[in-house]
């Protein structure tokens, strides 16, 4: 990578975390969006969070009306797919927090016990 594109992706991140940081200013209670910034994580990696997350919210639902009361293959597969920079542990309290996937991260919750 070139020093040119090095530099755009670094504008491309604080333009990110600038429309963060803007909605943080209405709602400090985001902390979602406190870690994201805080971790540096691109919006190509939310983006593959948010899809993540909405593929595993399905499968939960799946799981549970079939009657399934373990959900550890999710937690797992959630847990290698978070970008590295991210603890399991952060991420879940902040997103139940900001009420995001919340039925998935109660169940997640779980397992960090």
């Amino acid at each position: 990578m070139n020093e040119h594109e090095l530099l755009l992706k670094r504008i491309n991140l604080l333009e990110y975390h600038q429309k963060l940081l803007v909605k943080l200013l209405n709602n400090p209670n985001l902390e979602f969006y406190k870690l994201i910034i805080e971790y540096g994580i691109t919006e190509q990696e939310i983006d593959k969070f948010y899809y993540l997350c909405n593929e595993l919210s399905m499968k939960l639902d799946e799981q549970k009306a079939e009657g399934y009361v373990y959900f550890h293959p999710l937690f797992a597969k959630f847990s290698a797919s978070l970008p590295t920079k991210m603890k399991i542990e952060d991420v879940i309290k902040a997103c139940l927090l900001q009420k995001l996937y919340e039925p998935l991260f109660q169940e997640f919750e779980k397992y960090l016990k």
